[in-house]
């Protein structure tokens, strides 16, 4: 698969002995997950996915053979953890001046003065706030409008003025 694949869920703990598995969803409304299907995993497996109750589902794999549900604990638990994924063309496109966190990974950094810092590597959120990993050198920034104050999708690019705090003083 060439194309960029975007974490829709993670799939939690088995619930019950018949398969269902607890499910959590990235989505802003998290029944909305079962709509991005087939959703695939990291292996290339394909899934659907029924809401059964709350954050409880109902996983189909979808082979070649045919669709094949999920029907016991055992086979639930094996899936435990693994990510939900739907490539980046189901999304539909964003509005003017706006973008997919996603889509700014591959950009270029620069600094003010134009000067490239390295490629955006990875797209972080662990709850305060999404920040940017830039490589090489692994630079860390906030993604507020202070520290990156030019976002340019089209062009391939973002402006990166970094907080003091997060450059190596000589």
């Amino acid at each position: 698969m060439d194309e960029r694949l975007i974490v829709m869920g993670v799939i939690g703990k088995p619930h019950g002995v018949r398969g269902f598995l607890r499910v959590n969803a990235f989505t802003e409304d998290p029944g909305a997950l079962a709509d991005y299907e087939p959703l695939v995993d990291r292996k290339g497996r394909k899934f659907a996915l029924e809401w059964v109750n709350g954050n409880v589902a109902q996983l189909t794999e979808i082979t070649e053979a045919g669709r094949r549900k999920i029907m016991d604990r055992n086979e639930a638990e094996r899936l435990t953890n693994v990510e939900l994924l739907a490539p980046r063309s189901a999304f539909p496109e964003p509005e003017a001046e706006e973008f997919y966190l996603a889509d700014l990974i591959g950009l270029a950094a620069r600094d003010a003065a134009g000067k490239t810092l390295g490629t955006i590597a990875a797209v972080h959120d662990y709850g305060g706030g999404p920040s940017l990993e830039i490589s090489p050198g692994a630079l860390i920034v906030p993604f507020t409008k202070r520290a990156v104050p030019v976002v340019d999708v089209a062009a391939g690019h973002v402006v990166v003025e970094p907080p003091a705090e997060t450059v190596a003083q000589p």
